[in-house]
């Protein structure tokens, strides 16, 4: 037989016993804030209707779609319709003959959609959080992946925006308990690119804006202002957008300089006092690492106010390690108008490396099973199953040797589970009615009463 080449698909990863404690740990903490805020759980498929997902996320995201073929498209029966829609994706366009379905490319609109269609019997506001994977056709690299998890909270029928200062209050409870010191939240509103874009002759320059700002910290500014002139736009309209991102200083330096740009932006200014209003010191949970950035866009097409970016430490170079922002009239897409929303997704992955990098994961996240019972002979076996039995009861997770073995063999298979505790039952044990308990982390050892067991703390 060919020998078979074992691999994973580029961009994706295996998750060992390791890992996902460490993932959990992060997911955990991560959801027990969000039901701090009355969130509710929602999960929804791993694949959507292709025209759920397309056109939502700027001409960029678009590319990064994973399309599903459709079933039966290498039946020769089915020739003439697979070259017709290989035909139209060459040209880069879609085509049902050849694909209806993709895998989510995040969670925010996979959402709208399940509102769009259950809206009449949800609670408004409807409060929901997801944890779940999506995968885009990016190309991998450190922090970026094929296939990765999103951790969603969000909050439609309100235009309330205590739902902002919530929202960034999570984002610093999350970061404070995973011990992210040094983190940033970066602020900016659409509707002040919006008004950018009228300072720059129309909202109909808004995405050339938004899509070439977005790449900043990628390419440069000199790379930007070339590709704003390849989207048409005049010397004069990029020195007013190179002036807009030189806005520098503290919060209130450049509130002020922002309002004097913005001076006869009836829109520009709208996206200023929604920045003020978040910046209500009596609101913020106090610490909270909120920074305003002029030069954060997101090009997401369905943003429409606050847009979030959650910063890793300079430390850390890892950088957006989550993100968000309001969006009024995403449920409009699927013929349900006047629905508004606003919500943040949390990166688990890169958040993982994060907490790698600073070493910060307790000590305890690595603790499985709490107890090993050594096998010491077959009926010495049974008395040690009824004791640790006894212990599952009381909520200890332990586990009894398989076989009878030599004790430096049991004694490997706990230290390569990490397993803290040991627990001998043997012919004199039995006799006396005690047992041997074993801590391997102190390198104690005391022969104790089994009548105590339930009283002993093995944490």
């Amino acid at each position: 037989m060919a020998k078979v080449t074992v691999s994973l698909p580029q961009g994706t990863r295996d998750f060992g016993p390791e890992v996902v404690r460490k993932r959990n740990y992060i997911t955990d903490t991560i959801k027990e804030v969000f039901e701090l805020y009355g969130f509710q759980p929602l999960e929804t498929p791993a694949m959507e209707n292709l025209e759920t997902l397309m056109g939502k996320y700027g001409e960029e995201g678009d590319k990064l779609i994973f399309k599903i073929l459709n079933n039966g498209i290498a039946d020769p029966k089915n020739k003439d319709r697979a070259q017709s829609g290989f035909e139209k994706a060459l040209e880069g366009k879609s085509s049902p003959d050849l694909t209806e379905r993709a895998l989510k490319y995040d969670l925010t609109i996979p959402f709208a959609r399940y509102v769009a269609m259950n809206h009449t019997q949800l609670p408004i506001p409807f409060k929901r959080y997801q944890i779940q994977p999506v995968w885009r056709a990016d190309r991998p690299q450190k922090g970026r992946y094929r296939e990765f998890w999103q951790c969603d909270c969000d909050v439609v029928g309100s235009t309330a925006l205590i739902n902002e200062i919530e929202l960034a209050n999570i984002y610093h409870e999350v970061f404070t308990r995973l011990k992210v010191t040094g983190y940033e939240l970066r602020v900016n509103s659409r509707k002040i690119l919006a008004g950018l874009a009228e300072l720059c002759g129309g909202s109909d320059q808004l995405t050339n804006i938004t899509v070439a700002i977005d790449k900043l910290d990628k390419i440069g500014l000199e790379k930007v202002k070339e590709e704003l002139a390849t989207r048409g736009l005049s010397n004069e309209q990029i020195q007013i957008i190179e002036t807009y991102l030189a806005i520098d200083g503290s919060n209130e330096e450049k509130l002020e300089k922002i309002k004097i740009l913005f001076k006869d932006s009836q829109t520009g200014n709208k996206g200023i006092a929604e920045i003020e209003y978040l910046f209500d010191s009596r609101l913020l949970t106090p610490d909270s690492r909120l920074f305003i950035d002029f030069t954060l866009a997101r090009g997401l097409n369905y943003y429409t106010g606050i847009i979030f970016e959650a910063k890793a430490p300079e430390t850390v170079k890892i950088g957006s390690i989550g993100g968000g922002g309001r969006y009024d009239d995403l449920t409009g897409l699927f013929g349900v108008p006047g629905i508004p929303g606003v919500g943040v997704s949390f990166g688990l992955d890169r958040i993982y490396d994060v907490l790698e990098e600073m070493k910060v994961f307790p000590d305890t996240v690595q603790i499985g099973t709490q107890v090993l019972f050594f096998n010491t002979g077959t009926e010495e076996a049974k008395s040690a199953f009824v004791t640790m039995q006894q212990l599952r009861a009381a909520g200890v997770r332990c586990e009894l040797y398989h076989e009878t073995a030599k004790f430096d063999k049991q004694f490997k298979y706990a230290e390569k589970k990490g397993i803290p505790y040991i627990i001998i039952i043997g012919s004199r044990e039995i006799a006396d009615n005690t047992f041997v308990c074993k801590d391997l982390r102190k390198g104690t050892q005391e022969t104790i009463p089994l009548s105590t067991i339930s009283n002993i703390s093995f944490i």
